[in-house]
């Protein structure tokens, strides 16, 4: 639309036909479908709403991004559509605002928002086209541009994590030094000291006993620590082999065969049967649902429900694990992956993160869900398609990242 058109058209209004303005609309009707195809062809969201925060137009990325029905979000506050969107804040400044948020609808993503004021200067009335005085501009509402950040956050979270294991790693290295070999010395002082309380006779010798017994259960439970802290954090390469998942998820609920009998436990166990073989570590995908399946245990304690659900997509197998436990809350939901970090009287807080490595280290992603008191959802997603490596096709870049993954 060539600029000054709608003044031009304005101007003319009291001098042309019925003919003539059918034709003038028919033209803007062109060039507004025209300005539409453009606004849905571009991967970033684009909302304008007036200036009470409703919405007059969206293009298909918004409401992508926000699981909206164009239809029926036009001429709705943008703020009852998006729950939890801070308007006032947003729009308060009177200039440009950019503002990263967390949005968990239809899916979890991290969202940039630009918001710009509209302002159109206002003519006085009675004036032409060629003639016009302007008097001070209004605000008439926003143009919101939404600009997908998820895959940058989440690289500079998984960064920040990798630096993090860095420097456990470092850490671990001083701790099995600094206290491994201290331990490895008591323990052949408390043998010695062992052969001399044969020795003696009467409650002396029960007493002693009795304390030397403490020690070495407090030796085993620092040696145990120490073993998982460097489990969970040392560099490990697996030992691929084609392995059947199913054959490894029936294997960890049998080792807690006892536990789930005295728990008064049901495992539901719904495993696809046609899942392709995967390239894994057997014995380290079997510890891996051991931790899951451990923790499933202490959160529902007795008479509860654990369901293991395995199925498939175009490039991963997952396998689910969901509890009828006490859920974990938002709180601490955020801090399940840190190390020492537990709600259990007697844990270490390295389980899940062991879990972590050990899903990574196969190139699977892992996940959790939970509503406090409505049970956990751990989904561990494998890939049976070798997406290490994809040649590009001639002109295959960055700039289309619209398109769909190929393995």
């Amino acid at each position: 639309m060539k600029a000054g058109f709608v003044e031009k058209l304005i101007g003319r209004l009291g001098k042309i036909g019925p003919e003539e303005v059918q034709n003038y609309f028919l033209r803007l009707a062109q060039e507004k479908g025209f300005l539409e195809t453009v606004f849905n062809a571009i991967q970033e969201g684009i909302i304008v709403t007036d200036s009470g925060g409703r919405i007059t137009y969206l293009n298909n990325a918004a409401c992508n991004l926000f699981g909206l029905e164009a239809d029926s979000a036009v001429g709705k506050r943008l703020d009852e559509r998006v729950r939890g969107l801070d308007w006032l804040s947003l729009t308060q400044s009177g200039g440009p605002v950019s503002r990263d948020m967390e949005i968990f609808y239809p899916e979890n993503r991290f969202v940039n928002f630009y918001i710009v004021p509209l302002v159109i200067e206002s003519r006085d009335e009675g004036t032409t086209a060629s003639s016009a005085e302007f008097r001070d501009p209004g605000q008439v509402g926003h143009a919101i541009i939404l600009r997908d950040i998820t895959k940058t956050r989440r690289t500079e979270q998984q960064t920040i994590e990798s630096e993090r294991l860095n420097a456990l790693t470092l850490l671990a290295a001083g701790v099995a030094h600094e206290i491994g070999n201290p331990l490895n010395s008591l323990n052949i002082h408390l043998q010695l000291i062992e052969r001399q309380i044969r020795g003696l006779d009467g409650a002396d010798d029960a007493a002693l006993q009795e304390s030397l017994e403490v020690a070495r259960t407090e030796v085993s439970r620092l040696d145990s620590i120490v073993t998982q802290f460097l489990r969970a954090i040392r560099p490990t390469r697996p030992q691929f082999t084609a392995t059947n998942i199913n054959s490894v998820v029936e294997e960890a609920v049998r080792f807690f065969a006892l536990e789930i009998k005295d728990r008064d436990i049901v495992v539901d166990q719904e495993l696809r049967s046609d899942l392709p073989l995967l390239q894994l570590d057997r014995d380290q995908m079997k510890q891996a649902f051991y931790n899951i399946i451990k923790n499933s245990f202490e959160a529902m304690k007795r008479r509860g429900i654990l369901r293991i659900r395995t199925d498939m997509d175009d490039s991963h197998v997952i396998i689910t694990f969901t509890d009828t436990g006490g859920g974990i809350s938002a709180e601490n939901l955020s801090h399940v992956f840190e190390p020492y970090f537990t709600t259990k009287q007697s844990g270490t807080g390295l389980g899940l993160l062991i879990v972590r490595r050990i899903v990574r280290e196969h190139g699977g992603e892992l996940s959790i869900e939970s509503n406090e008191n409505k049970g956990v959802s751990v989904s561990i997603r494998l890939p049976y398609i070798d997406k290490r490596i994809r040649m590009l096709e001639s002109g295959d870049s960055d700039a289309g990242k619209g398109s769909p993954n190929r393995g």
